[in-house]
């Protein structure tokens, strides 16, 4: 698939890198995302840092200068710990997730099913921007922790326990599917004014000739409030 590029954001300090996100695919016991990643000045960065700017989920266009959108209140760089997801029996720590040698995002460890990854480059779970996550709907071994990911619904809750012994509870507005060979890059994986979260499996069917699922399920949510666990 040819490669795609995201607009640069607002460059906000020097330290500021550019993530442009181009397709993401999702294995039956591996994830990947196909990126490629630049500084803000063009320079080839050793780790990727903030993804790039996309308009708001759901827009076809930045908002009137009239209408500014809501940013809610976003917290400190803190790791994530552990997800918990209650609705669909979610509970499993986390692991970083690094780009490769190729430029692709690696996968969680498929020994463990009970295991979520976060891009550690990028933003944390309730800091300001765009927070990945990711995990497998199933291994070679059986079901995985993101089996049921695809029945949430909008308005659910997910909660991010992080380093500092904050718990970042986000609020789900949408669970889309998307195919891989339409996936909308800048929608998903785009800078945000405000804390956000996406988490990412695979889903839809598996074709079995080339081992592959066909489409992601893909989770957008919202940080919703902030406290102590």
């Amino acid at each position: 698939m040819p490669e795609q590029s995201a607009p640069r954001p607002p460059v906000r300090d020097p330290r500021t890198r550019v993530l442009r996100w181009a397709a993401a695919s999702v294995l039956v016991g591996g994830f990947l995302m196909y990126n490629s990643v630049t500084h803000a000045d063009g320079q080839a960065p050793v780790s990727a840092g903030v993804s790039a700017a996309a308009p708001a989920p759901g827009s076809s266009g930045p908002l009137p200068s009239t209408a500014p959108p809501v940013v809610s209140p976003a917290m400190d760089r803190s790791e994530p710990t552990r997800l918990s997801i209650p609705s669909i029996g979610v509970n499993a720590p986390f692991t970083k997730l690094a780009l490769g040698s190729d430029g692709r995002l690696e996968a969680p460890p498929v020994n463990n099913v009970n295991l979520v990854g976060w891009y550690a480059d990028g933003p944390t779970p309730g800091e300001r921007g765009n927070s990945i996550v990711a995990g497998h709907v199933d291994t070679k071994t059986g079901p995985a922790v993101f089996l049921l990911l695809s029945l949430l619904k909008p308005g659910g809750g997910v909660d991010v326990s992080r380093a500092d012994g904050s718990v970042a509870h986000f609020t789900i507005d949408s669970v889309e599917t998307f195919a891989k060979n339409d996936f909308p890059d800048q929608r998903v994986y785009g800078d945000t004014p405000d804390a956000q979260l996406r988490i990412i499996t695979c889903g839809g069917t598996f074709d079995h000739q080339k081992q592959d699922y066909k489409d992601n399920v893909v989770v957008f949510a919202h940080l919703d409030n902030a406290k102590k666990s």
